[in-house]
C-alpha cells in the first residue's frame, strides 16, 4: 500500500552570505548551518523569531562538513583546505584547529565514540574526542572521499573514484570494494537498518540500492534526478527518505517500495532556485534543506497509508 503525502512550506531562512553546504541537528528544535561564508549559525524553532539565526562561530574559509555533539558542547567543522576545527561552544579557549587533510574535509561521522573524517586526499582518519587528537589514518583512495554511512559492523565510504569501500569497524581494514558503483563520484550514502539496504547517490544522478552482506549486491537502480545527488536522508521512523540534487529539487520517497511520492521544486512549491546541498530531518515531520541559493527552507511533511 502506497503512502499519501502532504507537504507544506513553513519558512525560508536567510542571512548567510554564501552557499550553504551543511545543516546539522543541535537539539530537539534547534539546528546549525554552515557554508561558503565560513559562518556557523544556530537556529531555534522555539525562539521569538524563527527566522533570526545566531552566529556562534566562524572560520576564514568555506566549511564543507559539520558535526555537533550536544552532550559535550563540541562542534566540529571541516573546511575546504583540509583543516578540522574542534570548537567548544561554551569556552572559546578550548577550541583547537588541526591542519590535517591535504584537501577539503568532505565528511564527518561519529562511530563508537570516535570521530572519522573524510579527506579530499583519499584519507579516512580516526580521532579521539577525549583528548582531541588523531588516532590513525588509512589511505583509502587516490581520489577524494565524499560520503560515509555505517551499519552495525561496516563503515561504507563513497569516493570520487566511482567506488564504495567496505571497512570492518572492528579490524579497521577494507574487506570489500564495489568497483563502478556509479559512473561518477559517489556523493551520498545512507543505510537503512530495517531492510539492510545501502543507498548511494552519484554525480551520474542515479540512486542505487544495495543489499548488505559479505559484499554489496545491486538491488535496484533508479534514475532519480537530472544531476548529482548531494544528500540522502531517512526520516526518524525510516518510512520515508528524501534526496537532494544539483538539479534544484528535493524528492520524497517511500522507503519500503522506493516509489517516488513527491517532487519539491521552485516553480510549484517555493523550492530552491539553485543546487540543494544537504537535508536534515529535524523530526518525523520537519525536513530542512539548504542550497547554493543561500537559503534554508523548512518543510512540514505529513503522510499516511
Amino acid at each position: 500500500m502506497s503512502l499519501a503525502i502532504n507537504i507544506k512550506h513553513l519558512h525560508t531562512l536567510t542571512g548567510h552570505n554564501g552557499s550553504i553546504y551543511q545543516v546539522q541537528k543541535a537539539g530537539e528544535n534547534t539546528f546549525l548551518s554552515a557554508g561558503g561564508d565560513g559562518w556557523i549559525v544556530k537556529w531555534d524553532l522555539n525562539g521569538d523569531d524563527v527566522k533570526t539565526g545566531k552566529l556562534i562561530a566562524k572560520t576564514d574559509t568555506q566549511i564543507f562538513s559539520l558535526l555537533y555533539k550536544e552532550a559535550t558542547n563540541l562542534l566540529v567543522a571541516g573546511d575546504m583546505h583540509g583543516e578540522i576545527h574542534f570548537i567548544n561552544t561554551l569556552d572559546a579557549k578550548r577550541t583547537r584547529r588541526f591542519k590535517h587533510h591535504k584537501k577539503g574535509v568532505f565528511g564527518l561521522k561519529l562511530i563508537n565514540r570516535h570521530l572519522y573524517t573524510l579527506g579530499g586526499d583519499g584519507m579516512l582518519s580516526k580521532w579521539s574526542l577525549e583528548n582531541i587528537g588523531q588516532v590513525e589514518s588509512m589511505k583509502i583512495s587516490g581520489d577524494s572521499l565524499r560520503s560515509i554511512a555505517v551499519s552495525e559492523s561496516i563503515i561504507y565510504v563513497g569516493s570520487s573514484d566511482k567506488k564504495i569501500y567496505m571497512i570492518d569497524i572492528n579490524t579497521e581494514t577494507v574487506v570489500d570494494v564495489v568497483n563502478q558503483a556509479h559512473e561518477n563520484s559517489v556523493f551520498s550514502l545512507a543505510f537503512d537498518p530495517n531492510l539492510q539496504h545501502l543507498l548511494s547517490g552519484g554525480r551520474d544522478a542515479m540512486l542505487n540500492v544495495w543489499t548488505e552482506g559479505t559484499s554489496l549486491n545491486i538491488y535496484k537502480g533508479i534514475t532519480a534526478h537530472l544531476f548529482t545527488i548531494n544528500s540522502i536522508q531517512f526520516n526518524p521512523s525510516k518510512k520515508l527518505f528524501a534526496t537532494a540534487s544539483r538539479d534544484k529539487t528535493i524528492k520524497i520517497w517511500d522507503a519500503k517500495s522506493y516509489k517516488l511520492l513527491k517532487v519539491i521544486e521552485a516553480v510549484r512549491d517555493v523550492g530552491h532556485v539553485n543546487s540543494v546541498n544537504q537535508l536534515l530531518w529535524l523530526s518525523e515531520s520537519i525536513l530542512i534543506s539548504c542550497s547554493d541559493d543561500r537559503t534554508i527552507k523548512l518543510w512540514e511533511i505529513n503522510y499516511k497509508t
